[in-house]
């Protein structure tokens, strides 16, 4: 009895509050520290992290993994079938970004797996970043500082003349979340928008264009933020740039690898496109160093999303998709998996 009465002891010690939580399992790649950890309240959920030392000194850990019904994934942590394979109980992947291509998202829908990403968290920053991008080039904000900062004034001269963003034809590649908010915005610009996504948009005013050649041979400027998919890898390609033509603008806040990136520096190094604002490129980190020299080109380092306001609506977005999950409620930004 006295044995009994210690086992029990022993195990009512070894019991904690957080063993009763909704379990998530933590998905990310190394570069990514614990700082999910400040946000995600351990009040609330039980958080496991195959990357944290104390999963490897718990016995239980893989077989609790095993039982996980939800996986978060942060960032751009690529999520593919074998990782799925040894998760075989996840029902849902709540995504933290707004792009898709990490994830491989058909075999989520073979194995009947929900998926969330970022929703509009990080919409009206991109939007303004891509705008952003767009007066830099025309106008030459960066590249006038950097003449200024050179000493170039009183040496060379006033610097040469931009372009005028008002009464642009403005093509826009992909109309969700992003792009229509960045039509808001350049409308307010006096300019003229059309677009192009996989289906014309009910009750959307602005011309539609079904495949980008169209688009862009009546564009005076192309912003691509659609989602890479493999239909749209090097989307925009030779034949597209032809078609925007000698005087035209690239911006790209979507992802590297939906433009061709080798064609593209050789149309911005031979001039045969007016210019470019990217803020993605095809093999993060590295950018093509033929660009550096171009004042009709600005860089960026992936950093669209990136403000404060975004970053803290982003955790509102995740947490209250774990929030739907666990209270078998509709989910707050779920993908359409087709």
């Amino acid at each position: 009895m006295a044995a009994s009465k210690a086992g029990q002891h022993h195990q009512h010690e070894t019991n904690t509050p957080s063993d009763n939580l909704p379990l998530v399992l933590i998905h990310r790649i190394p570069q990514f520290d614990l700082s999910y950890k400040s946000w995600l309240p351990a009040t609330k959920f039980r958080l496991l992290d195959p990357l944290d030392q104390s999963f490897s000194s718990t016995p239980s850990a893989q077989t609790l993994a095993q039982s996980a019904r939800l996986l978060l994934c942060l960032g751009p942590s690529p999520l593919t079938q074998h990782t799925l394979d040894r998760y075989p109980s996840i029902e849902c992947v709540v995504g933290s970004s707004a792009g898709l291509d990490h994830l491989d998202l058909s075999d989520c829908r073979r194995r009947g797996i929900t998926v969330t990403n970022a929703g509009d968290a990080f919409s009206d920053d991109v939007a303004d970043f891509s705008v952003a991008l767009l007066l830099d080039v025309l106008r030459r904000v960066s590249a006038s500082n950097r003449y200024v900062r050179a000493g170039s004034w009183p040496v060379k001269g006033d610097y040469p003349l931009g372009s005028k963003l008002g009464g642009k034809q403005i093509g826009i590649v992909g109309l969700g979340s992003i792009g229509s908010r960045i039509a808001t915005r350049l409308e307010a610009f006096g300019c003229s928008i059309a677009y192009n996504s996989r289906k014309k948009k009910p009750h959307v005013p602005f011309p539609y264009y079904e495949n980008v050649h169209d688009l862009a041979t009546n564009s005076d400027v192309l912003i691509i933020c659609c989602a890479l998919t493999n239909e749209t890898h090097h989307m925009i390609n030779k034949d597209i740039m032809t078609a925007l033509g000698k005087e035209g603008v690239i911006v790209n806040v979507g992802r590297g690898a939906l433009i061709d990136e080798k064609e593209l520096v050789q149309f911005l190094v031979r001039g045969d496109i007016g210019g470019a604002g990217l803020d993605v490129y095809e093999n993060e980190p590295v950018v093509p160093r033929e660009l550096f020299g171009l004042d009709n080109v600005v860089l960026s380092p992936h950093r669209a999303v990136a403000t404060t306001d975004a970053i803290l609506a982003l955790h509102k977005v995740v947490i209250a998709n774990l929030d739907a999950f666990f209270s078998n409620k509709p989910l707050v930004s779920p993908v359409e998996l087709e």
